[in-house]
């Protein structure tokens, strides 16, 4: 049994305590976290599994946050569902709808929830992005060149990665869409995905951004966390015990 098709038959049969159930709550914890999401990993597990969450002490919790810990966990079950289709602008739009939807980004209208961004955005301190008029034509050279690739390992992943979160091409969301999106490759040529650890954000920004003169910082990052991933793949891989 593959990867992609374990973790599809847990997510069917909503199998308690497997490998879909902690890669759904790893994945939704870390990934929103890197992006400023105050919800602590044992919230997250209890937003999954019981649909509640306990308070911290006095921090306060933003709504968003918790909306958008729900979204990523639909956002991953469809991003699963269609992990063996090419890569297209419609998943990648989808992808940004679900995990944006009743937002209060949602509210308003220039926001574009499952659309390219209508306004011109920066990543961190002037970084420069693609303007809104450019994306469309540069996505879809983007997604071309990707799909005329004989083969896909780690390597063009990572790099699909950063020209994707060089474009920005949604007003927010991108880079969490853009993991997603990492991940769904890695299902769909065999690789084992990444699951970028929160706690090395900085390596992963830095990564990102000198990826053009050194991209060994952002491989690293992602190999790196690949390895920790395998770890948790081979514990649930483990053969069952003879009855």
């Amino acid at each position: 049994m593959s990867l992609l098709e374990q973790l599809l038959e847990e997510k069917s049969t909503r199998r308690k305590g497997g490998l879909y159930h902690q890669t759904q709550i790893l994945f939704a914890y870390n990934s929103n976290r890197i992006e400023g999401s105050r919800l602590t990993h044992e919230q997250t597990r209890f937003i999954y599994e019981t649909n509640t969450f306990l308070p911290d002490g006095d921090t306060p919790i933003r709504t968003d946050d918790v909306i958008e810990t729900i979204n990523h966990f639909q956002a991953f079950d469809y991003m699963l569902d269609v992990a063996g289709q090419p890569l297209s602008e419609e998943v990648i739009k989808e992808l940004h709808r679900l995990l944006k939807r009743g937002t209060s980004d949602e509210r308003d209208p220039r926001f574009r929830v499952g659309e390219y961004k209508a306004l011109p955005n920066m990543i961190g301190e002037m970084v420069y992005t693609a303007a809104p008029g450019e994306v469309p034509a540069r996505m879809q050279a983007l997604l071309r060149a990707y799909r005329e690739k004989p083969s896909v390992n780690e390597q063009d992943v990572i790099d699909f990665h950063y020209r994707f979160e060089a474009i920005h091409p949604f007003q927010d969301g991108n880079g969490r869409v853009g993991r997603l999106v990492m991940f769904k490759e890695c299902l769909a040529h065999g690789l084992v995905p990444f699951v970028i650890d929160s706690d090395h954000k900085l390596f992963y920004y830095r990564g990102l951004r000198e990826y053009p003169q050194e991209p060994g910082y952002l491989v690293d990052t992602c190999l790196s966390a690949q390895d920790k991933y395998r770890q948790l793949i081979a514990y649930f891989q483990q053969p069952p015990l003879e009855p």
